[in-house]
């Protein structure tokens, strides 16, 4: 069998266990819920019913099946969406044919059928890599264009064997001298298509400059003579992170430099919803932490329980950032970070940082708005004006709402920032944030976050 034979192969095996995950949660629930079952529906039909509506689900998400570099949250994403369709269509056909399916087994059904199919498409996304580790499933790959961008590219796709690509070599019209780029040159361009046809290959990069468009046509027409998959590395890293959003005005084709999930109003919707129920709860539980907190605080050192500070929040505006205090009153609040040992700390707001305790009244400013849960963490004032000027995309980390929690903080960017490199470290996993949201990295997140409470952070002083 050949490769691509073996790639629709294994297309068919993921649908086949998504078959099988709807079945099984069906028998499932009609185990559990018996009567339920038999006296909401024909459980034959509604058995029929809920086949027949996957298979529109098969064809609208079939790119799932087929993308060799995905991660978990993307995934569970896709899961969600996919099972939105697949309620929908059984719904519909339910109330085409006059059917009525109990409340309780739908719930029973669904969210059985979710937690299969996730399981379900993780444990595939490891097999298949571990079978193309193996050397099997893999794309023959050209890369026309040795400089930068095309070295750049090699790396990425390289970088894990079980993203399955089988690289053959560098094509450029000058020979690179850095000897490893050296030894995977193949040869002129004018050589790529005899090679291509003798090496049977599957995809071709073209990360030539702009500047060179004739060879650029030139690589496309070849692409399509051989049936040949094309893609165009454009030579944008200079003023792009990690993605390019493409869009149209008229005839026109534009590259947005980012693409930000959360200009989405459904992405906005979903995750203000989070932030308003968490936090809402948080907050209808307080005076069971606020209160014992604030006699603490009160009695640690002469002052207010509160501590408000002017920070950076959305689209650069200041608001007023929420803590329990945790220092003696000084003049220094405003302008210099806590750093270990410092003589500011009281005892009591020693306890509160570790724990994280005093970021409790920031709850308030989520239920308000001015906050969310997950986001870049907020910057006193004097930060932003400092690092702005210092620092490449300090201030786009500020085109969604700062959070009580976010990526740089779990990823071990908590805290003090002594020298230039970390903050922009903390700017690099902002930025990177803002532009691969999805709510299910937002669980991750608070869920990393909760355990590096349990477990201590050294950061966290």
């Amino acid at each position: 069998m050949g490769n691509k034979g073996k790639g629709r192969m294994i297309k068919w095996i993921i649908v086949l266990g998504d078959f099988i995950c709807i079945n099984l949660s069906f028998f499932l629930s009609y185990l559990i819920l018996p009567n339920e079952v038999i006296a909401s529906f024909d459980w034959r039909i509604g058995w029929a019913l809920l086949n027949i509506s996957y298979v529109p689900v098969v064809y609208a998400f079939s790119e799932v099946y087929n993308e060799r570099i995905t991660y978990i949250d993307l995934l569970l994403s896709k899961t969600l969406k996919s099972l939105v369709v697949f309620v929908l269509i059984f719904l519909s056909l339910s109330m085409f044919f006059n059917i009525e399916v109990g409340t309780k087994v739908q719930l029973f059904y669904f969210v059985s059928f979710f937690l299969f199919l996730n399981s379900w498409w993780f444990a595939a996304n490891k097999i298949i890599r571990y079978y193309r580790k193996r050397g099997y499933n893999f794309k023959r790959v050209v890369i026309v264009g040795a400089r930068q961008t095309g070295q750049i590219l090699h790396k990425e796709l390289q970088s894990n064997a079980g993203y399955g690509y089988k690289f053959l070599g560098f094509f450029d019209s000058v020979k690179p001298e850095e000897p490893k780029i050296a030894a995977l040159y193949r040869g002129d361009i004018s050589e790529v298509e005899k090679f291509c046809i003798d090496n049977k290959v599957d995809e071709l990069y073209c990360a030539l400059p702009s500047a060179e468009d004739g060879h650029i046509i030139n690589m496309l027409q070849i692409s399509e003579r051989n049936t040949i998959r094309f893609f165009i590395v454009p030579e944008v890293r200079r003023f792009m992170t990690r993605t390019l959003s493409y869009g149209m005005i008229g005839a026109v084709p534009l590259l947005s430099v980012r693409e930000e999930p959360l200009q989405r109003w459904l992405a906005r919707f979903v995750k203000r919803s989070m932030d308003i129920l968490i936090s809402g709860i948080v907050i209808l539980f307080s005076p069971f932490w606020y209160l014992p907190i604030a006699i603490a605080v009160k009695k640690s050192s002469p002052g207010p329980v509160l501590f408000r500070q002017k920070r950076t929040g959305y689209m650069g505006r200041d608001f007023d950032c929420l803590k329990f205090r945790t220092m003696k009153i000084n003049k220094d609040s405003d302008t210099k970070q806590a750093e270990r040992g410092d003589s500011r700390i009281t005892k009591v707001g020693a306890f509160l940082r570790k724990t994280s305790l005093d970021e409790f009244p920031q709850f308030f400013n989520v239920f308000m708005g001015d906050m969310s849960l997950v986001g870049p963490r907020p910057h006193m004032l004097k930060h932003t004006e400092d690092y702005s000027k210092l620092i490449d995309k300090y201030m786009v980390r500020h085109f969604i709402k700062p959070g009580i929690t976010g990526w740089a903080q779990v990823n071990g960017y908590r805290g003090e920032t002594k020298t230039l490199q970390q903050m922009e470290k903390r700017v690099e996993y902002d930025v990177w944030y803002l532009e691969h949201w999805n709510i299910f990295l937002d669980v991750k997140i608070l869920l990393l976050t909760f355990w590096g409470i349990f477990k201590g952070d050294d950061n966290a002083f």
